[in-house]
C-alpha cells in the first residue's frame, strides 16, 4: 500500500507498506515537472503514487531512496517519463 500525505506545495511524505514492513520517504515535486510529465490532468498525489508503483516494479521499497526529488527517477530509468506519459 502506498499512502502520499502533502507537507506543503512541493512536498510529500510517501510510506510504503508491504508484508508487514513499512518505508517512508520524502520526495519533492515542483509545478513545472508536474505539468511536464501530467498537463495538469493528475494531482501531485496520483503523480507520485504512480511514480512509486513504477519503481515497486523495478526494485524493492528498501532500495528506493528516503529523500529525494521526482526528477531523479528518470536518471536510474529512462524510460519513467514515457511510462508515466502513458497512465493518465
Amino acid at each position: 500500500m502506498i499512502t502520499v500525505d502533502k507537507q506543503d506545495e512541493n512536498t510529500f511524505q510517501v510510506t510504503v507498506e508491504e508484508s508487514g514492513s513499512r518505508s517512508s520517504h520524502n520526495v519533492t515535486l515542483d509545478d513545472k515537472y508536474h505539468k511536464k510529465l501530467t498537463g495538469g490532468v493528475i494531482s501531485k498525489e496520483d503523480l507520485i503514487k504512480k511514480s512509486f508503483e513504477f519503481l515497486l516494479e523495478k526494485e524493492p521499497k528498501e532500495s528506493i531512496m528516503s529523500k529525494f526529488d521526482l526528477t531523479v527517477i528518470s536518471k536510474f530509468f529512462p524510460e519513467y517519463e514515457s511510462y508515466i506519459s502513458m497512465q493518465h
